[in-house]
């Protein structure tokens, strides 16, 4: 297993970080496929959009946290989960990007990046649904639910299918 390096770092190596679409970096980021003990996959209802976007958890790597951290903290602010209702499982052995489409560039993120680049987290969740809130104090999901990982990858933005088909490759054998 490699050692995880901050992101800051991690764009400091020899090789320049990828550029995304207009030449706009990508925002460094994390994604949690949280499991329950039955194989489903968590999936949020996003609360900003104004068609059905079902996601798993991610967000931002803040500068010199390393990506594990970032990912249980992402999960907890998006899902109130914390790290000690989570087991380890696995880990994306690379970096996987996504573009955003050319309607969304410049206005999120502002205009600051053109996609992301991921790191994503395999958690097996060992707690309770009671214990999954996601009226957090910055909530992102209006609903959430327990579903099949390709119920998952065909409910998702289609901008962002790729990444997670690729994501579901690397955890499929941990899902039976």
């Amino acid at each position: 297993m490699t050692e995880e390096k901050p992101a800051r770092q991690q764009r400091r190596g020899k090789a320049k970080a990828p550029k995304g679409p207009g030449g706009l970096p990508y925002r460094p980021c994390v994604g949690v496929m949280l499991v329950n003990p039955a194989g489903l996959v968590f999936a949020g209802q996003r609360k900003d959009s104004p068609v059905p976007a079902w996601q798993m958890p991610q967000g931002g790597i803040d500068d010199g946290e390393m990506p594990r951290a970032a990912a249980y903290r992402e999960l907890w602010e998006e899902t109130g989960v914390t790290r000690e209702l989570t087991e380890f499982v696995a880990k994306t052995h690379g970096w996987v990007t996504y573009d955003l489409p050319p309607e969304l560039l410049g206005k999120i993120w502002g205009g600051k990046y053109g996609g992301q680049r991921q790191k994503w987290f395999l958690f097996r969740f060992t707690g309770s649904d009671d214990q999954i809130r996601i009226d957090t104090e910055h909530a992102e999901f209006e609903s959430w639910r327990w579903i099949d990982v390709d119920e998952m990858i065909a409910t998702i933005v289609p901008f962002k299918r790729a990444v997670y088909e690729d994501v579901t490759r690397s955890f499929r054998a941990y899902l039976a």
